[in-house]
């Protein structure tokens, strides 16, 4: 993924920058990263503020648990929450 690619879908979540340099999501909102390097794919969920440093994407959820990927490896990313569509995301069989 492209720094251009991440910068649009960060706006299109509705992120907001601290004085740290975090991009934290809306409350309520969480993002999953979809990673994949030489044929081996992970997934990252419930990320609640990223940040870029160069090439590295650091991606922090609610735990405080600190992840660190190569920006290049991420493929997609999927929001959930108030601001992927303007409304609490309905998940099929949760009512």
């Amino acid at each position: 993924m492209t720094g251009d690619h991440l910068e649009a879908i960060l706006k299109q979540a509705g992120v907001k920058n601290d004085k740290d340099g975090w991009q934290s999501l809306p409350d309520g909102s969480t993002l999953t990263l979809h990673i994949a390097h030489d044929g081996a794919a992970m997934s990252i969920s419930r990320i609640e503020a990223v940040r870029v440093d160069g090439e590295l994407l650091y991606a922090r959820n609610p735990k405080r648990e600190l992840f660190a990927v190569v920006r290049t490896d991420v493929f997609a990313v999927a929001i959930e929450g108030e601001s992927a569509a303007g409304k609490v995301t309905r998940r099929a069989g949760f009512g």
